[in-house]
């Protein structure tokens, strides 16, 4: 199998606040693809990290006490922390406070200012401090910022401008006649709202504070987040800087960009109009998903309706906190955080259909014929379905995945459990157990099953890494046996497998 390289990042994270249940979906999700590469034996190089300059973050330390540096190193440590208890497995984590983001961050506005790109002028418009946007005035919403609804305040300051008006028609064919964005059906809004009314140059520096990385000629100006935050993507590679040498041409562009809707204009206009200017290529892929709500709003710490992530692990375990928050995202939509659908999703999806699956499989397995089944075998017509089924089922998650929704590749995956359930209906084999005659026929239903939980289970890896290997042991499945070569081929299990009954995978929750 070729090995490709393979590029996916997170937007970086702003420490203004400890993470919870509203960040991790773009996180979890590229965890997820990443893992699924990585097992398709491709060269992943995963980015996540945290975008730390800024006005708010400034005046947040303030606030305590602290320096800026102090500040977004402790609120850093809290975003790699619920890192490590949901299994992210990232290659690289990026801080906007690195050395070698700041290197790369100057050389790429100097070359901006030297191709023309940039200039300085005043700016004079409306200031979101939450956001740390200036805004035109018709962009605003009842005169507040459209992106968080509060309110924005006058503001003046000379400051450095880049010419993202000169993009315009490049930006519209991007967006219009080409699959950078995904879904494409963010991309007529995106043109509506900001190309066609004309697009403005851009403010790319700030004079009103000091925490953020100084315009190398003019000290007294700090780059502003567009330039600062984004080119994270390219410092992160060794662009302009000698921190990780030849992982650029290794791996740009990007194969994935994943945001949530709210940084979307930011990914899908000005990133590309900077790179433009900066004669790189562009990333290939731009994913934009929805936000998790509660209680109908997006989650806010200044709302009150956040979710930690560690009561919900544990409560029901890491793997089923990433399973749930994957299965109801539909890339265009938003989706409903309800304690109460979480209780019934993992109920009936986890503990009910996967769990008991395996575990009445290899209780029967133990039963019946001591933990070890026999060579024989006698198939019958009703096996032929869930034998196409499972057999099918890479493929159709291949697509699901490579088309950047998870939620398909989930809902494809438990079809397949249902039917394995369903199956069991069937075939009976209480009732077959019961004749010496049909031993053979018995061991060939409970080895459909077997193979059908090791092709769920390898499928369901990168989605529950933890969980999948303990239900290979119980399967009987070896690590070979789970290769993703191996996992559109029926009859990989050997054909006299053992099962092991081991602890229950997912135990069930009762409403509290």
């Amino acid at each position: 199998m070729q090995q490709n390289n393979f590029f996916i990042t997170t937007p970086i994270y702003y420490p203004s606040g400890n993470p919870h249940i509203g960040h991790c979906y773009t996180t979890v999700a590229c965890d997820v693809v990443a893992r699924y590469h990585r097992m398709k034996g491709d060269n992943v190089l995963f980015l996540t990290g945290t975008d730390e300059h800024g006005l708010k973050i400034e005046q947040k330390a303030k606030q305590e006490g602290i320096t800026p540096q102090a500040y977004v190193d402790r609120i850093t440590d809290s975003f790699k922390q619920v890192w490590s208890l949901l299994n992210i497995s990232y290659d690289r984590f990026v801080r906007t406070t690195d050395a070698y983001h700041v290197k790369t961050v100057q050389a790429v506005f100097q070359k901006l200012c030297d191709r023309g790109f940039i200039y300085k002028g005043t700016y004079t418009g409306k200031y979101c401090t939450p956001c740390e946007t200036f805004w035109p005035v018709k962009q605003l919403v009842n005169g507040c910022c459209p992106d968080c609804g509060r309110e924005v305040i006058d503001a003046s300051e000379e400051a450095y401008f880049f010419k993202l008006s000169q993009f315009a028609d490049r930006l519209e064919d991007l967006l219009l006649n080409t699959d950078y964005l995904q879904p494409k059906s963010r991309a007529l809004e995106l043109v509506n709202n900001f190309i066609k009314p004309g697009l403005e140059d851009l403010c790319v520096t700030r004079s009103s504070f000091t925490w953020g990385i100084p315009v190398p000629s003019d000290p007294k100006h700090i780059v502003y987040v567009w330039i600062d935050a984004l080119s994270n993507y390219l410092s992160a590679l060794g662009h302009e800087n000698d921190q990780f040498s030849g992982d650029f041409k290794q791996f740009w562009p990007a194969n994935a960009h994943w945001v949530a809707k709210d940084i979307m204009r930011f990914h899908a206009i000005i990133w590309p109009a900077l790179l433009m200017a900066l004669d790189l290529p562009l990333p290939k892929r731009l994913v934009v998903h929805g936000w998790i709500l509660m209680d109908g709003q997006k989650m806010s710490k200044s709302v009150g309706n956040v979710v930690a992530p560690k009561p919900l692990c544990d409560q029901y375990g890491v793997d089923a906190v990433r399973y749930h928050i994957l299965r109801e995202m539909i890339l265009e939509n938003d989706s409903l955080f309800s304690p109460d659908v979480m209780l019934a999703r993992y109920n009936a999806d986890l503990a009910n259909g996967l769990g008991n699956g395996v575990s009445r499989t290899v209780a029967m397995v133990e039963k019946y014929f001591g933990g070890t089944l026999p060579a024989e075998r006698c198939s019958a017509p009703v096996d032929d379905a869930l034998i196409a089924a499972a057999s099918a089922l890479r493929s159709k998650v291949e697509q699901a995945i490579d088309a950047s929704r998870l939620n398909e590749a989930l809902a494809e995956i438990f079809s397949v459990v249902d039917a394995a359930n369903k199956y069991v209906d069937e075939t009976a084999p209480w009732k077959l157990a019961k004749d010496l005659q049909q031993k053979a026929r018995l061991a060939t239903v409970l080895y459909n099953l077997l193979e059908t939980w090791r092709i769920v289970s390898g499928l369901l890896l990168p989605f529950m890494p933890t969980t999948m290997p303990r239900l290979w042991e119980q399967i009987g499945a070896q690590a070979s046996d789970t290769t993703y070569e191996r996992l559109d081929q029926w009859g990989t299990l050997t054909p006299t497998v053992s099962v092991q009954k081991g602890a229950v995978l997912f135990p069930r929750v009762e409403n509290e």
